[in-house]
């Protein structure tokens, strides 16, 4: 998944380029021909934890007629509301929450804040060109890559200031376009018959980095869709990150199995 900016998250986007288009129109039907693979959307199963769990995802998302059905632990951000602790939408600061403390990043079990949003992104700027997060190839500075616009200087277009966290409103616009929930909610009545039974998700209670919020928001509308989503979401009380409900065993059966209903 390298980009220019970190990990690509497998997603056409403004700064990487089309590693969508890549990995869907010439990597897998390459691997599928030298490796004599079915060649067919049913025998296509995408699973993935973390980064990965919202890759898998989002892939089914935005190809919804190239793979059958995936299986998605602890995914990155599903919900801009709810991206880690920031709502990109509503909140002014992305260091500083609305009662005036710090934000948090990530926490422990017993839920102790190992670090700020703010000192994870003063560690990107060290890294960065430019003293700046969002060319420090780290997670901040891929997920800005991978979700915002492209600035007239060639570099990703900030979400927020590297100093202050003051969030750049002109650049949640183009967010929008890769907030899975919202991708969803808008285009439902084409995507809704399509993913049907499709999506697997699981995300610990106690999560590291908070991404079990975000679950909980697009929950919140699969539960209520129409047409039905089908979706299975488990959550696992007192989970850190990386929890998944089912073996890997498991998981190949189901997977197996969903290949067979369709083939």
């Amino acid at each position: 998944g390298d980009g220019p900016y970190g990990d690509s998250y497998q997603m056409n986007s403004d700064n990487n380029g089309p590693y969508g288009e890549a990995i869907t129109r010439e990597l897998i039907p390459y691997v599928e021909s030298r490796f004599r693979g079915i060649g067919e959307p049913y025998a296509r199963v995408l699973d993935g934890v973390s980064t990965g769990g919202w890759v898998s995802m989002a892939l089914k998302v935005f190809y919804p007629d190239f793979f059958n059905a995936t299986w998605s632990s602890c995914p990155d951000g599903v919900d801009f509301r709810g991206c880690q602790l920031i709502d990109i939408y509503k909140d002014r600061n992305a260091y500083v929450n609305e009662y005036g403390f710090e934000r948090p990043s990530e926490r422990d079990i017993n839920g102790d804040v190992r670090f700020t949003i703010r000192h994870e992104c003063q560690m990107e700027n060290v890294m960065g060109i430019g003293d700046s997060w969002t060319m420090s190839g780290e997670q901040w500075g891929a997920w800005n890559a991978v979700y915002g616009p492209r600035g007239s200087d060639g570099h990703p277009v900030p979400l927020w200031d590297s100093k202050t966290g003051a969030i750049n409103r002109s650049a949640v616009e183009h967010w929008k376009k890769y907030d899975l929930r919202l991708v969803l909610q808008e285009n439902w009545q084409t995507l809704g018959p399509k993913l049907h039974g499709k999506l697997n998700i699981w995300v610990g209670e106690a999560d590291s980095y908070f991404l079990n919020n975000a679950v909980h928001m697009l929950d919140g509308f699969l539960a209520k869709a129409d047409p039905p989503a089908g979706a299975r979401i488990a959550y696992g009380p007192g989970q850190g990150h990386c929890w998944t409900g089912i073996t890997e065993t498991q998981m190949m059966q189901e997977m197996s199995a969903a290949v067979q209903k369709i083939k």
